[in-house]
């Protein structure tokens, strides 16, 4: 489970993509300017920023620029726009953007996205002490440039915790308690497979959502125990 950030002035996109990403079992903070953004940035240190490029005090890729220079872009940033250019597109990239969405965003793209930002490697800061140097070339001002650790390793999906694909039901029962048992494991199966994920749950099933929430109360799934990360 990741922490994401979610900077955009629109207050529907802000609600929209945090119910997404919560949904997904990830830990969702929001802003809707760039002051918001640096003070949560600072305080929540996130996994990875969403990050509109057209606001009105502070536009995302000066806020993007702004954090690469000073050092703070320890964290993948994916840039939004629904007027975006190419031209923008490759700026952003130049300054650290891992990717640029356009809106309106796409369930699929969102997720995709946001999946392949976590996986990759990335620099995370360290703040320099007494006792740590570092040996390297030096910064504008003729110090050291702030000390980075080394790229962090791959998020790795979480190993199912739940029913194996292979398992041996008690048939000797009424048909209903028997067929609610399979139907309880299956479920149970898919979400310990796709990390709690009801998106692909419901992808996976070819079931609609609500049907798939209604089902799994009914079943008595506990719907928290696979969620991303655990609890």
């Amino acid at each position: 489970m990741a922490t994401i950030l979610v900077v955009d002035d629109e207050l529907g996109i802000r609600a929209l993509l945090s119910e997404i990403l919560s949904d997904e079992g990830h830990t969702v903070e929001v802003a809707e300017n760039a002051a918001q953004a640096r003070r949560l940035r600072e305080s929540m240190r996130p996994d990875l920023v969403l990050l509109d490029i057209w606001m009105p005090d502070v536009d995302g890729v000066t806020l993007l620029k702004e954090w690469s220079a000073s050092g703070r872009l320890g964290m993948p940033v994916i840039m939004m726009s629904g007027h975006g250019t190419i031209d923008t597109a490759v700026e952003a990239t130049k300054f650290g953007a891992s990717a640029f969405l356009e809106k309106p965003i796409t369930l699929q793209k969102l997720l995709r996205a946001v999946e392949q930002a976590l996986v990759r490697p990335t620099h995370r800061l360290l703040l320099p002490t007494a006792e740590t140097t570092l040996a390297g070339p030096a910064g504008p001002d003729g110090g050291p440039y702030p000390l980075y650790a080394a790229a962090a390793a791959p998020l790795l999906p979480p190993v199912p915790s739940g029913p194996q694909a292979s398992q041996t039901f008690n048939l000797d029962r009424p048909l209903r308690e028997a067929r609610d048992a399979f139907e309880k494991s299956y479920f149970e199966f898919h979400l310990a497979k796709e990390g709690g994920s009801m998106t692909r749950v419901a992808e996976k099933t070819g079931l609609e959502r609500t049907h798939l929430y209604r089902k799994l109360k009914q079943l008595g799934v506990d719907l928290t125990r696979n969620k991303r990360g655990g609890s």
